[in-house]
């Protein structure tokens, strides 16, 4: 039986890219949408996805003219699967938006606008810029580097970094690119989408290789 990897969204159609990332590496995507919460033992593993962004009250903001109208049943819905999976130990990988909930749940912030970071090239999986990687992190055993090459398009960022989580990736700018908990076994937060470069590029795939990996155990 493959490992049953859920997938939050919010918008069906771009649910492909991440289902078949996670199908390539050996997993079944098992989409979740707002709302819809699995229940305890029907998934391995969990990808928390792209999307809107998120309420700024649950950071204790109010939005910027930029933020974007927030999704609240896919909040709620994140942060229960979030809370669910860390007290599995379910393997987690949290992707853009993803990471930013993966944070916003450890009592982290955002910062709601920043100029320079949405990158839209016509092929998503074309590299916008470079990330420096701490050795010692889990990101970097994973990558087998410390440096990767990442695609770009989001317009916010993590702030004050959440309890338990850890820097593990910069760019240039020192904008956060990835966080991790140590705590657990595989919960890591990217900023960009290695769901787009999987296909092409084998150090984008051994995320999703290890992330199915994990939900075998």
């Amino acid at each position: 039986m493959k490992p049953r990897i859920g997938i939050t969204y919010s918008d069906e159609i771009k649910v492909a890219a991440y289902a078949e990332a996670v199908r390539a590496s050996g997993g079944e995507p098992i989409p979740i949408p707002p709302g819809e919460i699995p229940e305890a033992g029907e998934l391995d593993g969990v990808v928390l996805g792209g999307g809107v962004d998120v309420n700024p009250a649950l950071y204790g903001e109010q939005p910027e003219p930029e933020t974007e109208q927030p999704n609240d049943a896919r909040d709620r819905t994140e942060r229960e699967l979030l809370e669910r999976a860390l007290a599995l130990d379910l393997p987690v990988l949290a992707i853009c938006r993803g990471m930013q909930m993966l944070n916003v749940a450890g009592d982290g912030s955002l910062r709601q606008h920043i100029r320079g970071h949405e990158v839209r090239t016509a092929d998503k999986a074309l590299p916008a810029h470079e990330v420096r990687i701490e050795p010692e992190s889990l990101l970097a055993r994973v990558f087998g580097a410390k440096v990767a090459a990442v695609n770009s398009r989001h317009h916010q960022a993590v702030g004050r970094v959440g309890s338990g989580l850890r820097v593990v990736a910069q760019s240039a700018d020192g904008m956060v690119e990835a966080i991790e908990n140590p705590a657990y076994g595989f919960v890591i937060g990217v900023q960009w989408h290695p769901e787009d470069m999987a296909a092409y590029d084998p150090m984008q795939k051994r995320l999703f290789d290890e992330l199915v990996n994990r939900a075998q155990k």
